[in-house]
């Protein structure tokens, strides 16, 4: 389960990385920028909901503190 949140988080920061590059040479002539925060919107819901069902289903574990 920490390779598939660790290639998520990778994700995430890889499309706000594209989507900064893309605000910064495209001067708001194209929607690339829109995409990409786009996808990471999409990204970040998809493993809270991973998250969520890991925890209900017992992958992961709840630790207390």
């Amino acid at each position: 389960m920490r390779i598939v949140v660790s290639i998520f988080l990778l994700c995430i920061i890889a499309s706000l990385g594209s989507a900064f590059y893309y605000v910064l040479t495209d001067k708001g002539g194209s929607k690339r920028a829109l995409r990409a925060l786009t996808l990471r919107v999409g990204l970040s819901v998809t493993l809270f909901l991973v998250l969520m069902l890991g925890f209900h289903f017992g992958f992961l574990p709840n630790r207390h503190l």
